[in-house]
């Protein structure tokens, strides 16, 4: 079956906000979504973007401000503007989904569950038990996956999808690769449908 790579920061606000919708698209045209996690601070400054801390307060402020409001409101998604566990360790959430992948688990629900409980609820993510119930909540059994979450081939693996978002020039989260092309932001959803209905012309270079 043909996939769709769903490069993403487990972090991401913006990732959260497409969350369901790309499940929805991979799902209607019969695609799997392979969820590429990656470690932001590094493909981000790869191709000379600033990381968050260093962007101006005005950019900060419509971006990760009004712009949130805006998408709340317009696709019905509750958000915490500021939540307190924003900023926190990205290995064993990434590493769990990973490995939810690697055993067949429904990885779109739990993937969605945890972005949800970041920007929705405020519940720190990078916690082993707040991470099993988070699994809980979509009939997922945590504890076998959080053993292996860490794990030195799942780290391996959550590199290497750093590594290939830096390659191929993944501008940040969320992009979606589709036969090739990639769709940077989920703003670009409706590309995306249109690109699975019928692909774009080819690049002019």
């Amino acid at each position: 079956m043909a996939t769709i790579d769903y490069f993403y920061s487990v972090r991401s606000v913006y990732a959260y906000f497409g969350s369901q919708r790309i499940a929805a698209l991979a799902k209607r045209f019969g695609r799997t979504l392979r969820h590429r996690p990656i470690d932001l601070s590094r493909v981000v400054p790869a191709v000379g973007g600033l990381p968050f801390s260093q962007r101006s307060p005005t950019l900060r402020a419509y971006q990760f401000g009004r712009e949130l409001e805006r998408w709340s409101e317009w696709l019905d998604l509750p958000v915490i503007i500021e939540p307190r566990h924003h900023y926190g360790d990205r290995d064993l959430p990434s590493g769990l989904v990973l490995v939810a992948q690697q055993q067949g688990c429904d990885v779109d629900a739990l993937s969605d569950a945890i972005l949800t409980a970041l920007w929705r609820d405020d519940r720190d993510i990078a916690d082993r038990d707040v991470l099993a119930r988070i699994a809980a909540s979509v009939g997922i059994d945590a504890a076998p996956l959080l053993d292996s979450a860490l794990a030195p081939e799942t780290m391996a693996e959550f590199a290497a999808s750093t590594d290939e978002a830096i390659r191929i020039g993944v501008l940040g989260s969320p992009t979606y690769g589709v036969d090739g092309e990639l769709f940077y932001g989920q703003d670009r959803l409706m590309f995306v449908e249109r690109h699975l209905e019928r692909p774009f012309g080819a690049a002019q270079r």
